[in-house]
């Protein structure tokens, strides 16, 4: 049985094709290209290349954001389709999640984020799980990263932490001045998502019976994007 990954949430597009057990293809780009045009065409070619059809797959799982507006609806019409056609279960996982899974087994904080602009950060913190992958340890949300890092700092100035984003240069310097040796990042290989874990992700949660409604199933944008914002505040007028 097998299950396809997709994700385009952010800036790096990625999808899978893997067993429970056993990678069976995985793609990645981290390009600033379309991904409506190449998503449809990456997902066929794999799977011709791994030998699945579309009718063998057991699930799809898709990383519902938070992250790139366009980006994270662009794979969640993608795999809401795909389940529908095929009849098969869809699965949500947090795009922050699927990020998390290149530190699963750091024995520290894992700080999984992405820049929002403005001095923001999408960001949560997760822990090793038992049984492999991560879990979250401390609710996602959009906050200034330095307000984020000095209530870090005062919870607890002595636990390592480790930084995965592919956005790091942009705010290495704040991480440092605020936590110093506190703080670790990971290396370029680590710090954009792999569809191979947004898979490992899915299995775990069509066990635990975590599937979502194909028709209702909406991103997570952690916060309204700033048209909908703008006419929201002028409808208060």
């Amino acid at each position: 049985m097998t299950i396809l990954a997709i994700d385009t949430s952010n800036f790096s597009l990625g999808i899978a094709v893997c067993t429970e057990n056993k990678v069976l293809g995985e793609c990645i780009t981290n390009l600033k290209k379309n991904h409506s045009v190449r998503l449809m065409p990456m997902i066929s070619q794999l799977l011709d290349e791994v030998e699945v059809e579309p009718s063998e797959l057991k699930a799809i799982t898709v990383a519902r954001g938070p992250g790139s507006y366009t980006g994270v609806r662009i794979g969640v019409a993608t795999a809401k389709s795909m389940a529908w056609a095929l009849n098969i279960p869809l699965i949500g996982i947090s795009s922050l999640e699927v990020l998390a899974w290149n530190g699963a087994y750091f024995p520290g904080r894992i700080v999984p984020f992405f820049d929002a602009r403005r001095g923001q950060v999408y960001t949560g913190v997760y822990h090793q799980a038992s049984g492999g992958g991560v879990c979250l340890a401390e609710a996602e949300r959009i906050v200034l990263l330095e307000q984020v890092l000095e209530e870090w700092k005062a919870a607890d100035a002595q636990a390592p932490m480790l930084f995965l984003s592919d956005d790091i240069a942009i705010h290495q310097d704040t991480i440092q001045n605020i936590l110093g040796e506190q703080a670790l990042f990971a290396p370029a290989s680590y710090r954009v998502p792999h569809a191979a874990h947004l898979a490992a992700a899915g299995w775990k949660a069509l066990k635990d019976g975590r599937i979502e409604d194909t028709q209702t199933f909406t991103p997570v944008y952690l916060q309204l994007a700033e048209a909908e914002a703008k006419w929201l505040a002028s409808q208060k007028k």
